[in-house]
């Protein structure tokens, strides 16, 4: 199965920006549609973004505009590009592989980002 790792998390302050990475490795990254996710304390994990194999992209109302989602199938890597950040979007963000036939996902271990002034 495909192994993820992330990073790029970080303490950033209100309105700054922040670019996260995470690397696929052990399968065949084509297959997966990839995501992100984020968990603030005390909530639920929700959904961020998404983008498939051939770069269709979709968004949570809260972060449309503002977050965006791209992968470079060659290095087998995905990004979440933040910016106009907001103390809300602090969180732990995980990264998440869909596999497009079997649907099983799997996680990375997260990356924390804290949006404060």
């Amino acid at each position: 199965q495909v192994q993820l790792v992330e990073s790029g998390g970080g303490l950033v302050q209100p309105g700054g920006a922040l670019r996260l990475s995470c690397v696929a490795s052990g399968s065949i990254f084509s297959n997966y549609v990839m995501g992100w996710y984020r968990q603030a304390p005390g909530k639920q994990r929700e959904f961020v973004a998404t983008i498939t194999s051939g770069g269709s992209t979709n968004y949570a109302d809260s972060v449309k505009g503002r977050f965006y989602i791209s992968r470079d199938n060659a290095k087998n890597t995905v990004y979440l590009q933040m910016s106009s950040l907001k103390p809300e979007d602090t969180a732990v963000y995980y990264c998440n592989a869909d596999h497009w036939r079997t649907r099983n996902q799997l996680w990375g271990q997260g990356t924390q980002v804290t949006v404060s002034s």
